[in-house]
């Protein structure tokens, strides 16, 4: 009897451990049968270059992108949570694609990836939250979950979060290439979140940097855009940012270099010294000010002030001039009275900037502006912006008088819905162009010469030349 108990039980064992490997076998067949991916990207450049890289791993694992997410076996939102309104399109498309395409796993990464709230809100609706720096081991991650393992988090987390850097990226243009040189932020601004999203800052090494900007241009590429949240708090062994700019800057080729973002009290003066001395690099600085008002500055937790932040600006233009200066700026942040935002209004008539991105102050989780009162009405914020955006198109309209008459260097971007060539020049200034021949897509990506006739605020437009 007991002997008949035995066997049974090894008979089940046998079985269970069958079934087991019969799933494997039917996963690993589902896999060589080249399962199909959708990346939806919301938000930063950081983010989309991280889709790049996401995109590349998935291709290398035998994996084929689509644009069709009813064809997709994986659907993943590469997710931003800078703002509610980003936060609140995520939410969005998740409802909405898990109704119609109920086959697919929907994969959350990005910013929102590890915020407890989201994971408890999505519950049922997303398969697996995956914070972005693990997609080296993407592929355990998938084969766990198909088999409903309990496997940990922790247990596949890089230690060293550059390593998903260096992943081969799928780039989605074939001549402009975003290349991150590190990932997270130090700084602690109290009303953002990337630090909690992101985590603290860690940098690719120089050699490998370099490496893939050389790559870039031997296959043709035109525009390369070194990325990252402070691209100013660069440090790699002996280089710092201005060092690898510098070096970058070096390589032989045909083509445009271009950073992004910098934090004004990072900005070193080596640094504005390459910027002028180094022609490959555009004349375009992005600069995020986010306020006018030092009180609310200190608040913000920025670490400068509005003087510091106008004699800086003033350096750049010195070194380069010409060059187009651009900002992000923040309305309505907790505390800020009338008085504290003509002093904002001060700043934009001082600067004279190129371009703003103008936003309205929202909440975000975890930051220390989250425990603030956000006393500041929804109809003034929009007010305040409005202002700011009246200013700015005079401005930039004074600004890009300059160009007319003159020939730019225009990178062609692509084809309008009017039926013509459309690119950006060295300033990132948008210019329509304008030729005899009828637009197609042979120009796209190339060089050309346009003789600027026409500018608006934030438009220039000229003849093909």
């Amino acid at each position: 009897m007991i002997l008949l108990f035995i066997n049974s039980l090894k008979l089940r064992r046998r079985q269970k451990q069958k079934r087991r490997l019969n799933k494997i076998i039917k996963y690993k067949k589902v896999l060589n049968m080249q399962q199909k991916y959708h990346i939806i990207t919301i938000g930063c450049q950081m983010n989309v270059a991280d889709s790049s890289r996401l995109a590349g791993f998935l291709d290398s694992n035998n994996y084929k992108q689509t644009d069709d997410k009813g064809k997709a076996n994986l659907i993943i939102l590469n997710t931003c949570g800078i703002r509610q309104s980003a936060e609140n399109r995520v939410y969005s498309l998740v409802h909405t694609m898990r109704k119609q395409y109920k086959k697919a796993k929907i994969i959350i990464t990005g910013c929102l990836s590890q915020r407890v709230d989201v994971q408890k809100r999505l519950a049922g609706k997303v398969d697996f939250f995956m914070p972005i720096n693990v997609i080296p081991d993407m592929m355990k991650l998938l084969e766990n979950r198909d088999f409903k393992s309990k496997l940990s988090l922790d247990e596949v987390r890089l230690k060293d979060g550059e390593q998903y850097l260096n992943i081969t990226p799928k780039n989605p243009s074939f001549f402009s290439a975003l290349v991150p040189i590190g990932n997270g932020c130090n700084n602690f601004c109290s009303y953002c979140v990337v630090p909690y999203a992101r985590g603290r800052e860690v940098y690719r090494p120089a050699s490998s940097i370099i490496k893939e900007v050389r790559d870039l241009v031997k296959n043709g590429y035109k525009e390369i855009t070194l990325i990252a949240q402070n691209v100013n708090s660069y440090k790699s062994k002996n280089y710092d940012f201005a060092k690898l700019l510098a070096q970058t800057a070096k390589i032989k080729g045909d083509f445009w270099l271009r950073f992004s973002t910098s934090h004004p009290k990072d900005v070193s003066l080596d640094l504005i010294k390459v910027l002028g001395e180094e022609k490959k690099i555009c004349p375009h600085f992005h600069l995020a000010v986010q306020s006018g008002d030092d009180d609310i500055l200190r608040a913000m937790n920025r670490g400068y002030t509005a003087k510091h932040f106008i004699q800086l600006v003033d350096k750049i233009r010195a070194a380069r001039p010409g060059i187009s200066i651009t900002s992000d700026v923040i309305v309505g942040f907790p505390g800020e009275k009338r008085r504290h935002f003509e002093n904002t209004v001060k700043l934009f008539k001082t600067v004279k900037f190129d371009l703003v991105y103008v936003s309205l102050y929202s909440p975000r989780p975890l930051t220390a502006s989250s425990f603030m009162s956000d006393d500041v009405s929804m109809e003034e914020k929009k007010r305040r912006a409005k202002e700011l955006e009246i200013i700015l198109a005079k401005t930039a309209l004074s600004n890009n008088q300059f160009y007319i008459g003159k020939t730019e260097k225009v990178l062609i971007e692509g084809v309008n819905k009017a039926g013509s060539y459309w690119g950006r020049n060295a300033a990132h200034k948008i210019v329509d162009i304008l030729s005899k021949e009828k637009a197609n897509s042979k120009l796209i990506g190339s060089f050309v010469a346009v003789k600027i006739n026409k500018v608006s605020a934030f438009r220039l437009s000229g003849d093909l030349l």
